[in-house]
């Protein structure tokens, strides 16, 4: 992670009460990430939201939908044709970590695929 840091590659967002950091998402080109299960696109800059944290007691207020409005800007200012997220349904055991489908739904992203039994693949068109 350090080495991607020193080398300028975006890595993610953090979010801060005050001056307390309480969330953070990774949000980077979806090619600095292992194959994540997503539709090739070889014409169009597409990034990727593959994991989020927000501290327990700052969770339920809307914090993690405000993270994902901020990756959206934010891959649209470096200049993403697309934000393709992984998330699970909210009964999940696991990969909840990657978010859930009705947040995603509730932003714009629409289903375009799975990923194993447990991801979905969606995508919203940042252009």
């Amino acid at each position: 992670m350090r080495n991607r840091i020193v080398g300028g590659q975006p890595v993610g967002l953090l979010g801060y009460r005050g001056t307390d950091p309480v969330a953070w998402c990774s949000v980077a080109p979806r090619d600095s990430y292992r194959p994540l299960g997503g539709l090739d696109d070889d014409e169009r800059k597409v990034w990727s939201l593959v994991c989020m944290f927000v501290k327990r007691e700052f969770r339920g207020v809307g914090l993690g939908k405000e993270l994902i409005r901020a990756a959206i800007q934010h891959s649209r200012l470096q200049g993403a044709d697309i934000l393709e997220v992984y998330p699970v349904d909210p009964e999940s055991p696991s990969y909840r970590f990657m978010g859930f489908v009705p947040t995603f739904q509730e932003l714009g992203f629409k289903e375009v695929g799975r990923a194993g039994s447990r991801r979905h693949v969606m995508r919203l068109d940042l252009r």
